[in-house]
């Protein structure tokens, strides 16, 4: 979310650019402007009635158009209630016009615009996920994008119903009597001068009012994330007064704008007001020989004018707050999506991986995560990196699927330099299972046969659960493979969930396999069941383990000790043993077998 610090593009530029969103609707958009002419033309005929009306209370059987030998026949006495209901009629019909073609728009407009910044989203890197919170980005979508709606629904109806009424009814008020008329002109500079200022006030609030709703979101999803956290450590007063000062602070800046409003409208009333008591006076101290009719009619026309300027004038604070949305739409728009610029795509690699003098830092940061790294594992190889945490297992476990684009060194892939890959080759190649494991709230199968692996028969995802060893627990499920597993797998357990996303993986059956703490969450007894089918999964493939247990350590046909970015020591399981140096000692502290009734190895690593 840009900060309301940030200098503004101009109000016109961002609006115009929303604008363009439109052009796939320009029919209905012209169509609704046609329903809008015809209501605002109708506003000075209605007030022009009241002339024939006055008129007529004196000789209510005289002529409507005397000189017309077809119609002079037509007394005002038929004439002027039948006129009236004509123009309702007339008017109820560019009401219809306008008012439906016009939602038709605004709301395909910000149907394409919600698509846009979702499709966007899926596109943008890594490092922009690392830098900006959940609960800004939802609030994007959510509330920034109602704003966007405020714009281009209600606005841009006031802004064309009311401004055409406001054109129609000053060119009758010229036609009627120019002079008078610009008097009452006189006055537009002063409105433009108090519009000008007011706008940039409410810009400037509506934009604080986003950060402080995104606040909002933000805690709102962090706690409804971590809820167990919250409970189990007795946080709820915690979170009651966070939440409490992020709504309390979005309040503060919506009632700001609401008092900028409400003294704002009264004042441009009163300008308004006092430009048409100077009318008034001048209409009755230079009345002429104008008849009582004419001065009824334009004195009508006058006082309509108030209306459609106040409406304007408020309409002001609704385009602001959505320039603001959509300003925020667009710096994410204009953000620069993942770099793709691979163009060799292979179907599938053999899995030799060459990493060669790879060094890294995060972007924004001068601090190196990894230096020097260099090592080779061959296809259907096995290499684990154990270390510290902090000491760049993981960031290294990124940068082969390119979740972070690297720029010293090189990682070959089947001596193909990664970056000539496009990323949709690459990724197809690579399993990845990560310790935090993320389920959507769809059916078990649906979990399992995810992405490109959707529409994959009952069969082959049954076979991959039950070498996760995932098959026992599913079957007993009420729906089985279609039950749904809730909100991130939360009806599911740790070692539930995470046997899942092995299974998703088994069934990718690609030749490179990357598991990131994937047994943590097992039990022991599960561990146990799954180790066999791990092993199997990881036969003829490369496969890179970070910090997995002893079992599947010791089996490492290389083994990369880390520490503060750099391999400190390599070799297999008996071979770092023997070196008594880091691995040891690590093995020692944290690799130890335990004496506990489930003899199980276990580590502390990640």
């Amino acid at each position: 979310m840009s900060s309301p610090d940030v200098p503004a593009q101009s109000t016109l530029k961002i609006y115009l650019r929303l604008l363009t969103y439109v052009r796939p609707y320009a029919g209905l958009f012209l169509l609704s402007i046609l329903g809008f002419l015809i209501f605002a033309s109708t506003q000075p005929v209605l007030a022009y009635i009241l002339k024939y009306f006055v008129d007529g209370l004196a000789n209510p059987e005289a002529s409507l158009f005397p000189n017309n030998p077809y119609l002079k026949d037509l007394q005002l006495l038929q004439a002027v209630p039948m006129m009236i209901v004509i123009i309702a009629l007339w008017q109820g019909v560019g009401s219809y016009l306008g008012n439906f073609f016009l939602a038709r728009v605004s709301l395909g407009l910000v149907h394409d615009l919600r698509v846009a910044l979702f499709n966007k989203l899926l596109e943008l890197p890594n490092r922009y996920f690392d830098s900006h919170n959940s609960g800004h980005l939802i609030s994007r979508i959510t509330f920034n994008v109602t704003m966007v709606t405020g714009a281009a629904t209600d606005a841009i109806k006031v802004v064309i119903r009311e401004g055409l009424t406001v054109v129609f009814l000053f060119v009758s008020l010229l036609w009627m009597n120019w002079r008078l008329t610009l008097v009452m002109l006189a006055i537009l500079p002063l409105i433009g001068i108090m519009v000008n200022s007011t706008s940039k006030k409410f810009r400037k609030q509506s934009k604080k009012i986003q950060v402080a709703m995104g606040d909002i979101t933000h805690v709102v999803s962090e706690t409804v994330q971590g809820f167990r956290v919250v409970r189990s450590f007795g946080g709820e007063e915690y979170e009651k007064n966070r939440f409490e000062r992020a709504s309390q602070s979005n309040t503060a800046k919506q009632l700001k704008m609401t008092k900028t409003g409400a003294v704002y409208t009264p004042m441009l009333q009163l300008v308004t007001y006092v430009g048409m008591a100077v009318v008034m006076f001048l209409v009755l101290f230079l009345r002429g020989d104008a008849s009582a009719g004419d001065l009824v009619a334009y004195i009508t026309m006058a006082g309509l004018l108030p209306k459609p300027i106040r409406q304007l004038s408020e309409v002001s604070s609704t385009i602001q707050k959505g320039v603001a949305g959509a300003e925020s739409i667009f710096e994410q728009l204009d953000e620069t999506p993942e770099v793709d610029q691979g163009t060799l795509s292979l179907d599938r690699v053999n899995g030799r991986l060459e990493v060669s003098n790879l060094s890294f830092k995060y972007p924004g940061s001068d601090k190196l995560v990894l230096n020097d790294i260099s090592f080779v594992v061959e296809a259907g190889q096995m290499v684990a990196l154990v270390g510290r945490s902090g000491s760049g297992k993981s960031t290294l476990a990124n940068l082969v699927p390119r979740f972070y684009q690297h720029e010293q060194g090189q990682i070959l892939l089947d001596d193909v330099p990664i970056q000539e890959l496009t990323l949709r080759s690459l990724r197809r190649q690579i399993a990845l299972v990560n310790q935090q494991v993320t389920l959507f709230n769809d059916t078990v199968a649906n979990n399992i046969a995810y992405g490109d692996l959707a529409g994959a028969p009952l069969a082959d995802i049954q076979v991959a659960a039950k070498e996760a060893y995932a098959d026992e627990f599913i079957v007993t499920m009420p729906q089985g493979y279609e039950t749904l597993v809730g909100e991130n797998g939360v009806l599911l357990s740790g070692g539930q969930r995470q046997r899942l996303a092995i299974a998703r993986a088994l069934l990718k059956d690609v030749p490179i396999l990357i598991l990131d703490e994937a047994t943590s969450a097992l039990d022991t007894e599960s561990e146990r069941h799954i180790q066999a089918s791990l092993d199997n999964a990881m036969n003829n493939r490369t496969t890179l383990v970070i910090a997995h247990r002893l079992t599947t350590i010791e089996k490492a046909d290389l083994i990369l000790v880390m520490d503060q970015g750099k391999i400190v020591e390599r070799g297999t399981h008996p071979q770092l043993l023997a070196m008594n140096g880091f691995y040891s000692r690590l093995h020692a502290r944290n690799f130890k077998e335990s004496d506990d009734e489930a003899g199980a190895h276990t580590v502390g690593i990640c």
